[in-house]
């Protein structure tokens, strides 16, 4: 059972956090075995409340934040600060209250006994299976100072290149989400009031006007059961996205759309190179860096080729040959992997073919987002004039012959 408690440490601070124990007494004596004089302690279920509790949808810790503090711990290892005190240290000094209580259970847990990367296992939504493999390396390694630059370096840069192109995609969805909010309103509020106009005139309406007058009849009339099928329509395509078929068909869709889906291979093959060299200069073996790779990737196209490629590997295979079966891994990247393996430079190849597809990323979105803006203006200007030409011409033509 989880307790969450408040206590007075020996020098007066106060502190916070939770502790696993069968029932209250062994979590008190828990607590004050580690010297703190408790003030509060509940189980977290009775602190549960709407109205008691920090609701966790708002408990966030962003990538930003992992990376400043894989950083802060990066310079204390290198100082020779012991594992217990630099938790305790940098929970009482972070603002997030989310990443003070884990970083809070982190020392508690090492004051028990745990290793680090055990310890952080204990929250995945915050620490990767990437991010605790590459600890418990550097624990075997102890080489911890530079475990943890190579995490604030590697969280660096795929979030860099990765919000790059998220970014890029926002503008235009913004917009499109726009004209359609104007084009709804002009069905439902504008046009039902001037086709009265226009059809009691009794003149004859072009065709393009009646279509515009006939969408906007079918809106006001079946615009409910439209919404609803919409809200269904998304209800089911959430929970398909959700199963294996679901995500592998998305992944196919999002590689297949013209240039778009370039960009997403390039951003996917960068990942896949800055994963694979990180884990290899830290020291994991090939199999566990293509294991961990695969889960980190977020393409399931990619984790498949992945797996595939460790089973190949597994098997006896060079790792360049395993990736040369598929044609989603270009053969440029499969020559250069070879190269490296026959030099034994394979983890310095990684590092450039990971440079060379972040900057092929960047240009890429720098590209998009040069053509979005006049695509976006002529497509919303032809969209918006058609309507506008389809109510103004008739109206017109009703005024002359007046």
């Amino acid at each position: 059972m989880l307790f969450n408690y408040k206590a007075i440490d020996s020098t007066g601070a106060e502190k916070r956090g939770s502790i696993e124990a069968i029932n209250v007494d062994v979590a008190i004596n828990g607590l004050q075995r580690r010297g703190l004089i408790i003030s509060e302690i509940k189980s977290a279920e009775e602190d549960g409340s709407f109205f008691g509790r920090k609701l966790g949808i708002f408990q966030h810790v962003s990538n930003k934040e992992v990376v400043i503090l894989s950083r802060q711990m990066a310079t204390l290892f290198a100082a020779q600060v012991s594992a217990l005190r630099i938790f305790r240290l940098l929970s009482t000094e972070v603002d997030n209250d989310a990443l003070k209580t884990i970083l809070t259970e982190v020392s508690d847990d090492l004051q028990g006994g745990s290793t680090i990367s055990k310890a952080l296992t204990k929250h995945p939504k915050v620490f990767s299976p990437f991010y605790v493999n590459m600890v418990k390396a550097g624990e075997e390694s102890g080489k911890l100072d530079e475990t943890f630059i190579y995490l604030a370096d590697y969280l660096d840069r795929n979030y860099a290149v990765t919000s790059k192109a998220r970014n890029a995609l926002i503008y235009p969805a913004f917009v499109i989400f726009t004209f359609i909010a104007v084009m709804i309103l002009m069905l439902t509020l504008v046009i039902p009031k001037i086709s009265v106009i226009l059809t009691s005139a009794g003149q004859q309406v072009p065709l393009y006007t009646r279509i515009v007058i006939g969408i906007s009849a079918f809106v006001v009339d079946y615009g409910v059961f439209l919404i609803i099928a919409l809200i269904l329509l998304g209800i089911f395509g959430f929970y398909y996205m959700r199963t294996s078929a679901g995500k592998e068909a998305w992944a196919r869709t999002q590689l297949s759309i013209p240039y778009v889906g370039s960009l997403y291979r390039k951003l996917y093959l960068s990942r896949i190179a800055d994963n694979m060299n990180t884990l290899l200069i830290s020291g994991l073996p090939m199999i566990k860096a293509l294991e961990l790779s695969a889960n980190v990737v977020d393409s399931v196209i990619y984790e498949n080729i992945l797996l595939q490629t460790l089973e190949s590997v597994k098997g006896g295979s060079a790792l360049s040959d395993a990736l040369g079966r598929h044609a989603d891994i270009p053969s440029i990247m499969v020559q250069m992997v070879k190269i490296g393996e026959e030099t034994g430079e394979l983890g310095h190849i990684l590092d450039t073919l990971a440079k060379f597809y972040q900057r092929e990323v960047v240009n890429a979105v720098d590209t998009l987002v040069d053509l979005i803006e006049p695509v976006m203006i002529v497509l919303l200007g032809l969209g918006v004039g058609f309507l506008l030409a389809s109510v103004l011409i008739p109206i017109y033509n009703i005024s002359s012959a007046i």
